[in-house]
C-alpha cells in the first residue's frame, strides 16, 4: 500500500469561500507599489483601476485602525500615486496633518476662516436645499421638524435668481425680523442657527465678505484644525465636504479622491450620516472615490442607539466601501469590525497580530496582507511623528 503525503484535497473556489488566497500576486494593476503582499509580490491599487478592471463595483473606501499603526501614511501615498495619474484630490483635514503633502504638490493648505470662507452649496437647486436641510439639522443638533421644514424650503425658494453666492447671510437677512419674535417660534429658531454661521462660532467659515475662496487645481487641502475638539466640527466637516463634492465631481478629465479625515466627526451626526448616505451612492456618476478614515471601530458603535435607524445607516455606509484597508486593532476593537463586515476568523486574527505598517486589504471578493513600503518620495510627507521625537520647533 502506497501511502499519501496528503490528506485533504482542498480547491481554490474551497479557499475562497474560507477567504484563505490560494495564491497573492498581488491587483495585477500597474503603477508605483504602495508595497509588498504576503507573498513578496507588488501590490498596486487604485480604486478606479481596479473598477474598470473588475476587481470592485464602486469605489468607496475605508481606512481604520490603531493610532500609529500607519493609516496616515497609507492615504498620503494612495494620494500622491493618484496625482501622478492627474487624478483630482481633496483632504478634509480636522488636524492638520496633510500640510507636507500640500506642499510637495506646489501648493499650501487652505485654512478655513484664515485664508478666506467656502461656499457648500451645489448648483443644482434641489441638491442645494437637501444640503440645506442637512447643514441646518446638523447645526442644531437634531432633525428639522415639520414646521421648520416648511419655513427653511419657503424661504430658499425666495431667493432671487440667480442664487446669491452668500446663501447663508440671504437666508438669515430674510429670517432675521424673527429673531425677537415670540409669536414666530419657528422663523426664531431657524434664524438663531444662521447666527451661528453670520456672527456666531461658524462666522467667517462659510458666509463671509466678498468671493468665497476659488477651490482649484489637483491638490485641494481644507484645514479644519481650529476646530479640532470643538462642537461646530461636524458642521465645519460637514460644509467642507459639500464644497469639496462640486471640485472632485465636476473634473471630467479625471475621477477624484475625497478624503474625510476622522470621519467620526461626520457619522456621529445622524442628519449629516443620512445627506452622505445618498452622495455615497452617487460616487460611480460622479467619478468620487470617498475615504473614511477611523481610528477605532466603536466610534461607529457610538452612532445611535442599538438597533436604531442611525447606527444601522452608519454600519451600512461602511459596508458599502468596498475596499478596506484594515490595521492593527486590540482585540475587542477587532471583534466589532469582524461583526460588522462579516469576517473571517482568521481575518480577525490578523487584525490583532499585524505589525505597523501592514495591513488586511480586502478588495470585492480578494484579500491580501500587504506591508507598506515607503520610498524616498513618500518620505518628505509621511512624517507625523516629527513632534514626538522632538524634530520640530
Amino acid at each position: 500500500m502506497v501511502a499519501r503525503p496528503w490528506t485533504h484535497w482542498a480547491t481554490s473556489l474551497d479557499l475562497r469561500s474560507l477567504r484563505l488566497p490560494a495564491h497573492d500576486a498581488g491587483t495585477g494593476l500597474v503603477g508605483r507599489a504602495l508595497g509588498r503582499s504576503l507573498r513578496g509580490y507588488d501590490f498596486t491599487f487604485d480604486p478606479f483601476d481596479a473598477y474598470r478592471a473588475g476587481l470592485i463595483s464602486n469605489p468607496n473606501m475605508i481606512v481604520a485602525g490603531s493610532i500609529g499603526a500607519g493609516k496616515s501614511t497609507l492615504v498620503k501615498m494612495l494620494l500622491d500615486r493618484a496625482l501622478e495619474r492627474n487624478r483630482r484630490v481633496v483632504v478634509i483635514d480636522p488636524k492638520g496633518e496633510y500640510g507636507e503633502l500640500a506642499i510637495t504638490q506646489g501648493v499650501r493648505s487652505m485654512a478655513l476662516g484664515r485664508d478666506g470662507w467656502c461656499n457648500p452649496f451645489p448648483s443644482d437647486s434641489k441638491d442645494a436645499l437637501e444640503f440645506l436641510r442637512a447643514l441646518i439639522g446638523t447645526a442644531q443638533g437634531f432633525a428639522l421638524s415639520s414646521d421648520q421644514h416648511y419655513v427653511l424650503d419657503e424661504a430658499f425658494r425666495q431667493l432671487r435668481t440667480p442664487r446669491p453666492a452668500r446663501v447663508l447671510r440671504s437666508l438669515y437677512d430674510n429670517l432675521y425680523p424673527f429673531i425677537s419674535s415670540s409669536s414666530h417660534p419657528i422663523e426664531r429658531s431657524l434664524a438663531l442657527t444662521l447666527y451661528r454661521f453670520i456672527e456666531g462660532d461658524l462666522a467667517g467659515l462659510f458666509d463671509g465678505e466678498g468671493e468665497p475662496m476659488r477651490l482649484e487645481g489637483n491638490t485641494i487641502v481644507l484645514d479644519l484644525s481650529t476646530l479640532w475638539s470643538s462642537s461646530a466640527l461636524s458642521v465645519a466637516a460637514l460644509s467642507a465636504v459639500g464644497a469639496a463634492q462640486q471640485l472632485v465631481g465636476s473634473n471630467e478629465a479625471e475621477p477624484g479622491y475625497l478624503i474625510l479625515d476622522e470621519a467620526w466627526a461626520l457619522l456621529a451626526d445622524s442628519q449629516a450620516l443620512r445627506w452622505l448616505q445618498g452622495s455615497w451612492k452617487l460616487a460611480r456618476s460622479r467619478g468620487i472615490s470617498h475615504v473614511l478614515v477611523l481610528h477605532r471601530w466603536t466610534d461607529v458603535g457610538a452612532v445611535g442607539n442599538e438597533g436604531s435607524a442611525e447606527r444601522e445607516r452608519a454600519k451600512g455606509l461602511l459596508r458599502e466601501c468596498e475596499t478596506a484597508w484594515l490595521f492593527r486593532q486590540p482585540p475587542n476593537e477587532a471583534r466589532e469590525m469582524s461583526v460588522a463586515l462579516g469576517l473571517h476568523d482568521r481575518e480577525e486574527r490578523y487584525l490583532v497580530s499585524l505589525p505597523k505598517g501592514a495591513a488586511l486589504v480586502r478588495y470585492g471578493i480578494h484579500r491580501s496582507i500587504v506591508q507598506f513600503r515607503p520610498d524616498a518620495r513618500d518620505a518628505v510627507f509621511i512624517d507625523t511623528d516629527a513632534a514626538m521625537r522632538g524634530d520640530v520647533e
